[in-house]
């Protein structure tokens, strides 16, 4: 669900208590007067593959993960936005109309600005900050996606299994994750079969809680 777009006084107010350490009081005014803060439900789809991109989304508040999808329609987990975090896909769509190849869902209750792409290149050359910001970008999205690659490699599928509990508890700052072994499966690229297997065999060996709604991650457990 979309809810309602905030004023440009609420704007202003959020982004400088936000990022007033990253972007120049000129450019935190240019992003309120040029684009808009969204609020989305958690499990909300904010970008699908074929969407043409016209706005760069600005994650203010929450997390929204994204995902790739191969010729059968299976999804891969890529990445996760968080707080200050932006999509390279969109940031290299910014000099020309261009389709989405990825597809964005909120991982829990989101706050995110988006910027027309237009605004993109003025900005590379208006504002340092900027800059910076894009370049920085572009250098933690492509790790994550070189760590992702070598998870699928090298890692077997229990350790990945675990690393995915782990970023998920890491993103919804909760130990216990409710989601199913079926969503498991699709966001990991395997089976519900093979999921369901090695969450009770990380059950057994006294890593994780298994309940009816819900799994409890035991490291992180107070």
């Amino acid at each position: 669900m979309i809810k309602e777009k905030q004023t440009t006084d609420q704007c202003l107010s959020v982004l400088t208590e936000k990022f007033q350490y990253l972007f120049e009081e000129e450019l935190i005014r240019d992003m309120c007067s040029t684009g808009n803060i969204r609020q989305f439900d958690e499990g909300t789809q904010i970008m699908d593959i074929g969407q043409m991109l016209t706005h760069m989304p600005l994650v203010i508040s929450g997390s929204v993960k994204i995902m790739k999808e191969d010729k059968e329609g299976n999804e891969l987990l890529l990445y996760y936005l968080e707080l200050g975090d932006t999509c390279a896909v969109t940031l290299s769509c910014c000099t020309k109309p261009s389709k989405s190849t990825i597809k964005a869902i909120t991982e829990i209750e989101s706050a995110i600005l988006f910027i027309p792409i237009e605004k993109m290149e003025e900005w590379m050359v208006k504002y340092k900050s900027w800059r910076s910001f894009v370049l920085e970008s572009y250098n933690t999205r492509m790790n994550e996606m070189l760590e992702a690659i070598d998870n699928l490699a090298f890692n077997n599928m229990e350790e990945r299994l675990q690393k995915f509990l782990r970023d998920k508890v890491f993103v919804t700052k909760d130990p216990k994750l409710h989601i199913t072994h079926f969503q498991i499966a699709n966001e990991m690229h395997s089976s519900r079969v093979v999921i369901s297997r090695l969450m009770k065999k990380l059950e057994n060996d006294g890593l994780i809680i298994q309940h009816r709604n819900y799994v409890e991650v035991k490291e992180f457990m107070r």
